[in-house]
C-alpha cells in the first residue's frame, strides 16, 4: 500500500471522537425566513403534528402564536411545558424553563423566537444560548429565526429598513444548525396576509405596512434569506466533499483548500461594530479562520471608560462571531497590524471607512489607516467597511469599569490635572535652582536643566504634562535668562531660534520617554504573565498529591489575578466536592454547572453574568478534571483578551497537572494490583506443593495406622516417626508464613518491636545449630567463632530464627561443611553461613538480592520443599536491627550468606549491675 494513500491515525481517531460527541448532540433544526409572517412557526408546529403522529416524543418548551388562530390550532395535541414566572420589575414575566425542559428530556422541543433575550436574572442571556445547552443534553431542538436577527447583517438590514434591531443571533449559530428549512412567500403574499391581519393586530399591521413592510424592504430582505441558505447548503456539500476527500482512495472528490486568513482591524470609533460584521461575513463566505485585533497606542491608552468599554464589546462581538480577538500594543497601528497580519498569514484586512472632517479639519490632511497599511503590508488585500448608522448599539461589558491593555491599572492615570501641576511645579523649581547659577554658567548649560525637567516630567506623567511643560520652560527661559530679563521680548534674533529648538527637543524627548514608559509597562506587564506561568509549571511539575495541585493552582491564579481562587477536584464517585464552608459569593451550583458542561460559568460569561465569582472548567486532554472559581480583586481584568488567555492557560497547566497525578495513582495502583497477583499466585503456587505434600502424606500414614496390629506389615514406630517429620515440615511452613506476616505487619504499623538485649553470640550460634538439626540431618556443621567475642545487643529470639533459616537453606540447597561464623568490627557484627556446595545460580550473578524477596528460591523448579520465605525474613529481621544481609558465591566454592548488625560498646560489670 502507498504510504501517501495511508490514512493518519492521529487524523482517524479525531475523526472517531468527533464523531462520537457528535452522535451524543442533539440535532439543531431552524425554521428561516426573510420576516415575520411567512409561517416559520406555522411549518414548525405542522411538523411536529406529523412527528407526533409517527410515535416520536414532541414536546413544545415555548411558541410565539401572535394571537394567530391557524398557528394556535396547531398546538392542539401537543405537550406544552410550564412557563417558568420571573419576577422584574414590578411585574411577573414568562420565560421558557430550562431546567423544567433538561428534567422533562423529550425526543423533540419546540423552543421559538431563537433570538429572545431572557430576562434578567435567568441562567443565560440569550434563548440560543438555552438551545445550546439543550442540545448538549443529547435533546434534539426545533426553532425559528428571521433574517435581520442574525449579527453579521444586523447593520445591514438596518441600513435596508430603517429599523434598528437589537435581539440578534451570532452567524454561527445558523452555520452549526444541521436543518435549515427556508419558509419563504412573495411580497405580494406577504403584504397581503399583513393587510388581512394574520401577522399583526390591525393597528400594529397598519404602521408596519409604512415601514417595515414595505414591499421594497420585502424583496431586499428575501434576497438575504435566499443566499444565506444558499451559504448554508454550499457549506453542506464542502463538508462532504472534504469528508469523502479524507476518506481515501481514487474515487473520492477532492477537498477544496482554504488558505489566508481574515484579520479585522477594531478601532474605538462607532462603526467598528460593522467592520467587525463585515469580516465575520466574509470569512463564513470565503471559509477561512478570521482573527479581530485592536492596537492601543499611547495616545488611546488615555481613553475615558466608555470608549474602553465600547472597544471591549467590539472584541466580544468578534469572539461571538467566531474570531480570535487579540489586544496589540504599539506605537503605530499600521505598523502593528501589519506585522499581526504576517505572523496569522492573513491574505485580507477589513478595516473600518474613516469618518469625513468635520469644520476646518477639512483642509487639514488627515492620516488615512488603508494607506498606511498598504505601505506597510503591500501583499495584503485591504477591504475597507462601510459604516452602517442603523446597526445596534453594543451594550458595554457588565463587570464595571474596565481597560484593554497590557499596562497595569496604576500606570493609568485616572486625572489628569496633577500632571499638569507637577510640571508646573519642575519648571517653578528649575527656574529657583537656575536663577542664582545665571551669573556662573552659559546659556546652553540652563537650557540643559530646562531640558532634563522635561525628561522627569515625560517619566512621570507621560506626553501631555511633557508638553506642558516644554512650553513653561521656553517662556521662563525667555523671561528669566534672556535679555532683556523680566520680558518676554528678544534682543537678539538667534534666540528665536534658540527658543525653537528648545521647544522641539523638549517635545522630541518627552514623547520618547513617554514612549519608553509605555513600553516598559507593557513588558513589566508581559513578563508578569510569563512568569507567574513559568513559576506554576515548575512548582507543578513536582506535585505528587492532588492537594499540592490544588494548593499550588490556587496560589498561582490568586496570585496573579488578585481576590480570591479556589481550585474544585472530583471525588471518589466523581463528584464536584466544594468546600465544607464556601467563601461569601461562591455558588456551588454553578461550578457544578461549569464541571458538567465544560463552559465558563459567572461573572464576566454569558452565562450567569450576575454572578461575582468566575468559574472556569479544568481541561485536560482526557476529561474535565475540576473547576477553577476566581474572585479577581479587578473584574474588568477578565474581559480583556491577554489576561482572559492568561487564566485559561493557568487553568489548562492545573488540570494537565491534575490528570498527570491521577494517571500517576492509577499507575501505582496498577503496580500494586499486579505485586499482589503474584505474590497471591506464588503462594497459592507454594501452598498447593509443600502443604498438599505433608497433608498428603499425613494422612496416608494415618490411614495406615488404621489397620489392625500385625495386618499389613506395618511398622508403627516408623510410621509415627514420619508423621513427627511431616508435621515438622508443615509446622515450618506455616512458622515461616506466620512470622513474615507479623514482620510485615509490624513494618506496615512503623516499626518490629525488637527486645535487644545484651547476648552472648555463641549461646545463639549454639541455640539455633540446634534448633536447625532435624533440617540439617547428618549433615555436619563447623563453627569459627573468636574466643573473645564481646557481648552484643540484639534481640536473641529474632536473630536465632535468621541463623536457622540460613542453615535450613544451606541445608536444602548446599553441601557439608557448613561453616557458622562470627566476627566484630568496631562498630559492627558479622555472621556468616556458608555451605560447599553448588553455589548460587549463574543467572542471579549481579542480581543476588533479589533471593531475599518474598516467594523466591534459587531453583524456580524443584523438588526441595520450601515457598521462599526463608530468607526475606531474615531480611525483614535484620533490616528491623538496621543491619544488613547479603549473599554470594564463596572464592573456593559454595554459597555464603553474611548478616551485618549494628553494636556498641557493652557496658561493663557495674553498669549491667
Amino acid at each position: 500500500m502507498n504510504d501517501a494513500a495511508r490514512p493518519d491515525p492521529d487524523a482517524l481517531l479525531a475523526e472517531l471522537r468527533a464523531q462520537e460527541a457528535q452522535a451524543q448532540r442533539g440535532k439543531l433544526r431552524i425554521y428561516f425566513g426573510a420576516s415575520a409572517g411567512v409561517g416559520k412557526t406555522w411549518a414548525m408546529l405542522s411538523a411536529a403534528q406529523r412527528e407526533r403522529a409517527g410515535g416520536r416524543d414532541v414536546v413544545i418548551g415555548v411558541v410565539e402564536t401572535h394571537g394567530r388562530s391557524e398557528t394556535a390550532a396547531l398546538l392542539a395535541g401537543l405537550e406544552t411545558l410550564a412557563l417558568r414566572q420571573v419576577p422584574y420589575r414590578s411585574r411577573t414575566l414568562a420565560e421558557f424553563d430550562l431546567d423544567g425542559a433538561l428534567a422533562r428530556k423529550p425526543v423533540v422541543l419546540l423552543v421559538d423566537e431563537l433570538a429572545h433575550s431572557n430576562a434578567p436574572g435567568s441562567r443565560h442571556a440569550k434563548r440560543w444560548q438555552d438551545v445550546q445547552e439543550l442540545l448538549a443534553a443529547g435533546i434534539e431542538v426545533w426553532s425559528a429565526l428571521n433574517v435581520q436577527h442574525l449579527e453579521s447583517l444586523n447593520g445591514t438590514v438596518g441600513a435596508i429598513t430603517g429599523v434598528r434591531v437589537h435581539e440578534t443571533v451570532p452567524d454561527t449559530v445558523l452555520d452549526e444548525a444541521d436543518e435549515v428549512v427556508l419558509v419563504d412567500v412573495t411580497p405580494d403574499e406577504l403584504t397581503a396576509r399583513l393587510a388581512a391581519g394574520k401577522v399583526y393586530l390591525p393597528q400594529q399591521a397598519e404602521r408596519a405596512a409604512q415601514n417595515f413592510f414595505r414591499k421594497g424592504n420585502l424583496i431586499a430582505l428575501r434576497e438575504i434569506a435566499l443566499r444565506r441558505t444558499a451559504e448554508h447548503v454550499e457549506d453542506d456539500v464542502r463538508g462532504w466533499r472534504i469528508e469523502q476527500s479524507g476518506r481515501g482512495g481514487e474515487a473520492g472528490p477532492p477537498a477544496w483548500n482554504t488558505s489566508g486568513a481574515i484579520l479585522a482591524c477594531v478601532g474605538p470609533h462607532e462603526g467598528a461594530g460593522q467592520t467587525v460584521r463585515t469580516a465575520a461575513r466574509l470569512a463564513g463566505q470565503l471559509n477561512v479562520r478570521w482573527h479581530a485585533a485592536y492596537v492601543e497606542t499611547p495616545r488611546l491608552q488615555r481613553l475615558e471608560a466608555p470608549q474602553r468599554d465600547r472597544i471591549l464589546a467590539m472584541l466580544q462581538l468578534a469572539e461571538e462571531l467566531g474570531a480570535e480577538t487579540a489586544v496589540l500594543t504599539g506605537e503605530n497601528v499600521a505598523e502593528a497590524l501589519a506585522a499581526q497580519a504576517q505572523r496569522l498569514n492573513c491574505a485580507t484586512l477589513v478595516v473600518g471607512r474613516p469618518e469625513p472632517a468635520q469644520g476646518w479639519r477639512r483642509g487639514w490632511p488627515q492620516r488615512v489607516l488603508a494607506r498606511e497599511l498598504a505601505r506597510h503590508a503591500e501583499g495584503i488585500d485591504i477591504v475597507e467597511a462601510a459604516r452602517a448608522d442603523s446597526s445596534r448599539r453594543l451594550a458595554p461589558p457588565r463587570p464595571g469599569r474596565r481597560g484593554t491593555s497590557d499596562v497595569e491599572d496604576s500606570d493609568r492615570p485616572h486625572a489628569r490635572w496633577p500632571g499638569y501641576a507637577w510640571a508646573a511645579a519642575s519648571c517653578v523649581a528649575v527656574t529657583l535652582l537656575a536663577t542664582p547659577l545665571a551669573g556662573r554658567l552659559e546659556l546652553a548649560n540652563i537650557v540643559m536643566l530646562f531640558l532634563l525637567g522635561v525628561v522627569g516630567v515625560a517619566m512621570r506623567f507621560g506626553r501631555g504634562p511633557a508638553a506642558f511643560a516644554a512650553l513653561l520652560n521656553v517662556a521662563a527661559f525667555d523671561f528669566f535668562f534672556v535679555s532683556p530679563r523680566l520680558s518676554f521680548a528678544v534682543s537678539d534674533v538667534q534666540y528665536l531660534v534658540t527658543f525653537a529648538v528648545m521647544l522641539g527637543v523638549g517635545l522630541l524627548v518627552g514623547q520618547l520617554t513617554a514612549g519608553l514608559r509605555f513600553a516598559a509597562g507593557v513588558s513589566t506587564s508581559r513578563e508578569r504573565r510569563a512568569q507567574s506561568l513559568f513559576e506554576l509549571t515548575r512548582e507543578l511539575s513536582a506535585a505528587l498529591e492532588t492537594s499540592q495541585v490544588v494548593q499550588l493552582g490556587a496560589d498561582a491564579v490568586q496570585g496573579h489575578f488578585g481576590g480570591r481562587a479556589l481550585v474544585l477536584v472530583t471525588d471518589a464517585n466523581d463528584r464536584l466536592a466544594t468546600p465544607a464552608e464556601p467563601p461569601p459569593g461562591f455558588d456551588p451550583s454553578v461550578a457544578d454547572w461549569t464541571f458538567r458542561q465544560g463552559q465558563p460559568a459567572g461573572l464576566a460569561t454569558a452565562t450567569l453574568a450576575a454572578q461575582p465569582w468566575h468559574y472556569v472548567p479544568l481541561k485536560a486532554p482526557m476529561r474535565v478534571r475540576g473547576v477553577l472559581a476566581l474572585e479577581p480583586a479587578q473584574p474588568r481584568w477578565l474581559m480583556i483578551p491577554e489576561q482572559a488567555q492568561q487564566l485559561d492557560t493557568l487553568a489548562r497547566q492545573i488540570a494537565i497537572a491534575l490528570e498527570r497525578v491521577h494517571y500517576v495513582d492509577v499507575a501505582q495502583q496498577a503496580v500494586v494490583e499486579m505485586e499482589s497477583e503474584r505474590l497471591r499466585n506464588a503462594l497459592l503456587g507454594a501452598i498447593s506443593h509443600d502443604v498438599r505434600t505433608p497433608l498428603t502424606a499425613l494422612i496416608a500414614l494415618a490411614e495406615s495406622l488404621q489397620a489392625p496390629p500385625g495386618v499389613g506389615g506395618v511398622d508403627r514406630p516408623a510410621v509415627a516417626r514420619a508423621i513427627v517429620v511431616q508435621a515438622h515440615q508443615l509446622h515450618a511452613l506455616v512458622n515461616n508464613l506466620l512470622d513474615m506476616a507479623r514482620l510485615e505487619s509490624g513494618i506496615a504499623g512503623g516499626a518490629v518491636q525488637l527486645r535487644r538485649e545484651w547476648q552472648s553470640v555463641e549461646e545463639v550460634v549454639g541455640a539455633a545449630i540446634r534448633a536447625a538439626r532435624p533440617a540439617l540431618g547428618e549433615m555436619m556443621v563447623r563453627t569459627e567463632l573468636p574466643p573473645d567475642l564481646p557481648l552484643v545487643e540484639f534481640d536473641a529470639v529474632l536473630i536465632e530464627r535468621v541463623l536457622v533459616n540460613l542453615l535450613e537453606n544451606a541445608g536444602k540447597y548446599g553441601a557439608a561443611p557448613v561453616v557458622v561464623s562470627a566476627r566484630t568490627t568496631e562498630r559492627s557484627l558479622l555472621l556468616g553461613v556458608r555451605d560447599h556446595g553448588p553455589g548460587l545460580p549463574a543467572a542471579l550473578k549481579g542480581r543476588e538480592q533479589t533471593l531475599f524477596d518474598k516467594f523466591t528460591r534459587g531453583q524456580a523448579e524443584s523438588a526441595t520443599p520450601g515457598v521462599g520465605l526463608g530468607l526475606a525474613i531474615c531480611k525483614a529481621v535484620v533490616g528491623a536491627h538496621g543491619g544488613e544481609i547479603a549473599a554470594a558465591n564463596a572464592v573456593d566454592g559454595g554459597a555464603e550468606f553474611t548478616v551485618t548488625l549494628p553494636r556498641r560498646e557493652a557496658p561493663s560489670a557495674e553498669e549491667t549491675v
